[in-house]
């Protein structure tokens, strides 16, 4: 009988204090499209490859509010083929998912083969803001420390590639991203209440983060933490972390041309396939 792959802990997990604030920039905005463009294109490429070779994905964005979770995202899809990426904004459970394990609505959204998901929050919830918050009990909260190693373990078992990402960012930063949000009446929409209230248990949040890391980040799915003060630091950071974890041990080559294809194309259309270098 075929026993599940071992949960191996990381025995050096991140911890937030190993933010480098100060060195972690990019010189001028040229450098940042530069660089933005060379990993975006290594992006598509990687999901050609895991499209092609039916492979799964599955991209986990945790953090401070405020800390540029949407905005790596964004940069991360924009341009990839909307047909092979889906983004799950997660919110509060609704009455019929808390009546429900609080996996299950995360089961639900699992990518089928070839394709890549994200998720912008996620079950680590459990572990941040229902424990913070209050909304699960301790044993609850404690439990999950396992269930979710054990839930990731078995979606890795079945051929799936999980990158976790935590958005750090300062409290000073995170002040004036409030600041600015409150005063910009595009932005408005994005500061709530809850925002404001989460600051204020600013060192709750970073217990229960830096538990998380030592007790969730394992060998097969570790945590990466990203420094977020800097927006175009944090946007090639993240792209450049999901793009080697996703191509590691994968061939992101493009495939070979379907010979079928080939000779119909020659048929029909009097197109002859050159090969270039």
């Amino acid at each position: 009988m075929h026993q599940p792959s071992p949960i191996i802990l990381q025995s050096s997990p991140p911890t937030l204090s190993q933010a480098d604030f100060v060195n972690s920039c990019l010189p001028d905005k040229e450098t940042y499209h530069q660089k933005l463009k060379k990993w975006q294109k290594r992006m598509l490429k990687v999901q050609q490859a895991y499209y092609h070779q039916n492979k799964r994905a599955i991209l986990v964005f945790e953090g401070w509010d405020a800390s540029g979770k949407g905005g790596a995202i964004r940069r991360i899809t924009e341009k990839l083929d909307p047909r092979g990426v889906k983004v799950h904004p997660i919110s509060a459970p609704s009455p019929e998912e808390q009546s429900k394990h609080y996996l299950q609505r995360f089961q639900a959204r699992l990518p089928e083969a070839g394709a890549i998901a994200i998720f912008d929050r996620s079950w680590y919830g459990r572990l941040l803001v229902e424990r913070v918050e209050g909304f699960a009990s301790e044993q609850e909260w404690q439990r999950a420390y396992q269930e979710i190693n054990e839930f990731e373990r078995s979606l890795i078992d079945d051929g799936a590639r999980i990158i976790k990402i935590f958005m750090h960012i300062s409290p000073d930063e995170q002040l004036k991203r409030f600041s600015e949000r409150l005063n910009n009446p595009v932005k408005r929409w994005k500061l709530t209440t809850e925002d404001i209230r989460n600051r204020e248990r600013w060192s709750d949040y970073a217990e229960a983060t830096e538990d998380m890391f030592r007790y969730t980040s394992t060998e097969a799915a570790p945590w990466h933490i990203v420094t977020g003060n800097r927006k175009w630091f944090a946007r090639v950071d993240v792209l450049k972390t999901v793009v080697k974890q996703l191509a590691q041990g994968v061939d992101v080559s493009p495939p070979p041309l379907d010979p079928e294809v080939t000779r119909e194309a020659y048929r029909a259309l009097g197109i002859q396939v050159t090969e270039t270098g």
